[in-house]
């Protein structure tokens, strides 16, 4: 089963968001129907980047990287914004 790390940009609150999940469409679905604490309160939610990964472990070290790093500037050092 593939995983992918998942960034999103909520316009209202101007935040971006980190995730990882191996159904992406699902889970964008369910931050945008407000199934998520944090998520619920940014809707809509846009999606921004994906990087794919080979399994959850990968998947769980590159959110983990991102978060650290913050993830606006994580984009800027990856040159996506």
């Amino acid at each position: 089963m593939d995983f992918v790390v998942y960034i999103l940009f909520s316009d209202h609150l101007q935040k971006y968001y980190v995730g990882q999940t191996s159904d992406l469409e699902k889970r964008i679905l369910d931050h945008n129907l407000g199934k998520s604490a944090f998520t619920s309160k940014g809707i809509p939610w846009k999606l921004v980047h994906i990087f794919a990964c080979s399994n959850r472990s990968e998947a769980i070290r590159l959110e983990t990287s991102i978060k650290r790093r913050g993830i606006k500037r994580y984009l800027q050092d990856k040159s996506i914004l």
